[in-house]
């Protein structure tokens, strides 16, 4: 009885814990204001099942932020490429995105949805200088600063959270677009921040809301505070009802109807990533 006891008082304790944490994190910890921001994706479902605390908090209005989704595959492996970016482009407004325009998907067989298949990180690079910094080769001919059309990219990082490989092919395809900006000019710094995703272990990975101690001991020793221009670290957390756990559940159950296998529902309860994200920004220099 004693432990029954116990338990009783620390359901009620550690998520009232967890909700007092979500408070300070949102007023408190460093953000992002004001800034056209793209979230780069492998596969539908990767903004819902990995990045909604992100996306969330950096789509509420008063942030000021224009956010889009870049997807590099219509998740076509099982034939549903087609459902499927139809049911990112609703997800991405359940998260807040402002209108399904802002959702983007690539159809290129360079890119093949695929457990096994590596990206080649060049063909990555070449594709996001194409659509967000086409005057690269002008600027570089003028030795003018690189100029862009986002401020932030946003994207996994070398672990890829779940290791897939298309996942990790973004880090680096996008860690080369970086270096592509600067690349020969020691005078300029990037004109776009590198987020990722930081990857954890397993056992961190499904505690839920559980990983938030280690989640801000980790923000807190790796996290040089001096630049709150470009912060070196963020965490966004989701809060209960609209606009936190709950919309990051809709948009994979209602949006994402196709992928709602019953291990889904597992991931969606018990990962740390529903619950909260830890994004860290990537110092690149020019090859």
């Amino acid at each position: 009885m004693d432990w029954l006891m116990v338990l009783g008082v620390l359901a009620v304790i550690l998520p009232s814990l967890y909700l007092y944490t979500v408070g300070v994190v949102s007023t408190r910890f460093p953000n992002l204001q004001n800034k056209r921001i793209c979230l780069l994706i492998a596969h539908p479902d990767d903004e819902a099942m990995f990045f909604a605390p992100s996306v969330l908090a950096l789509t509420r209005p008063e942030t000021g932020n224009h956010v889009k989704i870049l997807c590099l595959s219509s998740g076509n492996a099982d034939g549903l490429g087609d459902v499927r970016k139809r049911e990112l482009a609703k997800s991405g407004l359940v998260l807040g995105l402002r209108k399904e325009d802002d959702v983007f998907v690539v159809e290129n067989p360079d890119f093949p949805d695929s457990m096994t298949n590596t990206w080649d990180s060049s063909k990555i690079s070449s594709l996001l200088c194409a659509a967000f910094a086409p005057q690269l080769a002008k600027s570089r001919a003028n030795n003018s600063a690189p100029t862009a059309s986002i401020d932030v990219l946003i994207t996994f990082d070398a672990g890829g959270v779940s290791s897939h490989p298309n996942h990790i092919s973004l880090y680096h395809g996008a860690k080369s677009f970086i270096e592509e900006l600067v690349a020969g000019r020691s005078g300029f710094k990037s004109p776009v921040d590198l987020y990722t995703l930081t990857t954890v272990p397993l056992v961190r990975k499904y505690s839920g809301f559980l990983d938030v101690v280690a989640t801000l001991a980790s923000w807190a020793l790796g996290t040089d505070m001096s630049d709150k221009k470009h912060p070196r670290g963020l965490v966004f957390m989701n809060g209960a009802g609209k606009g936190g756990v709950l919309t990051a559940w809709k948009a994979m159950t209602t949006a994402h109807k196709s992928q709602m296998q019953w291990f889904r529902y597992g991931w969606i309860t018990l990962s740390r990533y529903m619950y909260m994200n830890d994004l860290k920004l990537v110092k690149v220099k020019g090859p």
